[in-house]
């Protein structure tokens, strides 16, 4: 049942990250033009901004960063050193320029990665990151660090967040879905597990460099009304129209949750709500990968139609059981 969980996870954060590839930085109007809704994997056009001539299937940073993480988490035995991560961070980017990729570091990575270049500590660097790039690739420590024992769990969420996101905003936001990830795996259901994530966003942002800004936990039970009182077909364009779909926390971190919600409330199909993720706008591969992540911890690999699972293994040369069990080992038999 965990091992299900934990791989419905990690293979959410693939299928999702997949299917906003094509749709990633286009507008909801521009998806509607060029694919009607999202209901299985494309290709990228060969005038996308940053993914053209991708085939169906590829998996973005979203994921590649989330390997990263779960990589440098096994590696220092359960520890994310932040140096460390930096480094693994840096030099992915330069693999992907030499590829000639134009899908690179977000923002506040890149920023805290200079900042790191220049001589400023790990504390330091990443006083300013808000946006979703700590929350995007933190389904590892969902995986890895059981909410059972908080402490230890809000630990290894600071240690992924610190270099690049050590704000109340990116801590809080990472918390939240790191917490939701670690409940599926202990076998709550959505509802529950959701809740737990707002709580753990409470927890979450006492720790980092305070940014003015709305508070994630706030928002996080905001969105679960807005959820609960709206019909399934409007949701999508409610999120679009009160939350927004940017790479800011605030944003597509609550609009993931918003759907996840609609799930739960409107027991819509995970898939479908995904595919209304990647349908969304914005930045759509990065909100249905944290919304894969979350639904897939609660549902189970097997939510995912093996054909999809099949099609990203091939496609991105993806292998992820062997990761999925030796973060679970960690799970049950923590180090001190």
């Amino acid at each position: 049942m965990m091992k299900s969980a934990a791989l419905g996870a990690f293979y959410g954060v693939a299928l999702g990250d997949a299917l906003g590839m094509p749709t990633q930085l286009l507008s909801r109007n521009q998806i509607k033009d060029r694919f009607g809704r999202i209901t299985r994997f494309e290709d990228a056009d060969p005038d996308h901004p940053i993914a053209a001539n991708m085939p169906a299937g590829s998996i973005t940073d979203d994921t590649e960063q989330a390997i990263l993480v779960a990589e440098a988490l096994l590696d220092g035995n359960g520890r994310i050193d932040p140096k460390d991560l930096a480094q693994r961070l840096t030099t992915w980017e330069a693999t992907m320029r030499a590829k000639g990729s134009l899908d690179l570091l977000g923002p506040s990575t890149t920023r805290a990665l200079q900042m790191i270049a220049d001589g400023a500590t790990p504390e330091e660097s990443g006083k300013y990151g808000t946006t979703n790039g700590a929350a995007m690739r933190i389904a590892p420590i969902g995986i890895a660090f059981d909410i059972a024992d908080p402490d230890r769990f809000l630990r290894g969420v600071i240690d992924a967040c610190q270099v690049t996101h050590n704000t109340t905003i990116g801590i809080s936001s990472a918390a939240a879905v790191a917490a939701v990830v670690s409940a599926g795996l202990n076998g709550a259901p959505l509802p529950e597990a959701l809740e737990i994530g707002a709580q753990f966003a409470e927890a979450g942002e006492v720790h980092g460099n305070w940014i003015a800004g709305a508070r994630i936990p706030a928002l996080l039970r905001w969105v679960r009304t807005l959820a609960a009182q709206t019909a399934p077909d409007d949701l999508p364009d409610q999120l679009c129209d009160l939350v927004g779909t940017s790479t800011a926390s605030q944003e597509s971190v609550i609009a993931a949750f918003g759907l996840a919600h609609g799930v739960a409330a409107q027991k819509t199909d995970p898939l479908t709500a995904v595919c209304m993720a990647a349908s969304l706008g914005g930045d759509t591969d990065t909100i249905a990968a944290i919304l894969g992540a979350m639904l897939g911890a609660v549902g189970g690999v097997d939510i995912w139609p093996e054909a999809m699972r099949a099609r990203l293994r091939t496609v991105n040369r993806l292998d992820l059981d062997p990761l999925v069990d030796r973060l679970l080992t960690l799970r049950r038999h923590p180090t001190p």
